[in-house]
């Protein structure tokens, strides 16, 4: 019972994933849904600020600080091991309905295409942007990532053994071909208001911050293994090394 009970929490736990992260899309694109990123009353520019920067900041932080391996050690002395990625992913997945709830807009254009080729190019690179997401998280193990694996194989009483590190498609030619999709995503508009340029710039900088204490704990579990594989294949750029990196 206990099992089965860890697999639908599981379950439940992709599902509002599956569906925070197809509402992200509407928020992002300012498209169908009830409350996107340019939606809403319009309060005073500092108050607007504050308010975005802290749902922000509380997202970041939450997301790192949970997928330290470290913290993991601790976590899952309360909770059990099976369920620890589900857990993960639905804290995630219900600080961004807040953001999505309580995101004050920003109306202000930054840059606004009206050419109908360039809004053409834009909302392409806004698609493809979420299909590299989507295709790189099947790319490594979608389901391991979001942990339904975790909480089946329990079920099944199988031990958990820690998925293979393997290139495959982008991971051939980038090592971090999901936040590049994400970047695409958030950057690819063809009417930037001042809120998407602040939301698309937070993403952007902790995406970077993110990446290299992600690298830090690949390296720690990979060894030799990673670091090769880092010096073969730059950040996320196909073809652009840093000099940092191919000294390494």
């Amino acid at each position: 019972m206990t099992r089965m009970i860890g697999f639908l929490f599981g379950l439940a736990s992709y599902a509002v994933f599956l569906a925070s992260f197809l509402y992200a899309i509407g928020f992002v694109g300012d498209l169908v849904v009830p409350k996107t990123i340019d939606s809403g009353s319009v309060e005073p520019f500092v108050t607007a600020l504050a308010v975005n920067a802290i749902l922000l900041g509380l997202f970041a932080i939450q997301h790192s600080v949970m997928a330290r391996p470290g913290f993991k050690r601790l976590w899952t002395k309360i909770v059990p091991t099976s369920i620890e990625r589900s857990v993960y992913v639905l804290l995630s997945s219900l600080l961004l309905f807040l953001l999505y709830w309580q995101w004050r807009p920003m109306p202000e254009m930054v840059w606004e295409i009206t050419n109908g080729a360039g809004v053409a190019v834009m909302w392409g690179l806004f698609g493809l942007g979420w299909l590299i997401v989507l295709t790189s998280t099947f790319l490594i193990n979608h389901f391991d990532l979001f942990g339904l694996r975790q909480v089946l194989l329990n079920l099944r009483r199988q031990a958990y053994t820690p998925v293979e590190f393997k290139m495959a498609g982008l991971y051939k030619f980038l090592r971090h071909p999901i936040m590049l999709g994400f970047i695409i995503a958030f950057w690819a508009t063809p009417a930037m208001s001042v809120g998407h340029l602040l939301f698309a710039v937070a993403t952007t900088g902790y995406i970077i911050v993110g990446i290299l204490l992600e690298e830090r704990d690949l390296v720690q579990a990979h060894g030799q293994t990673y670091m090769k594989y880092r010096r073969q294949v730059p950040m996320l750029i196909p073809g652009m090394k840093s000099t940092a990196e191919k000294s390494q």
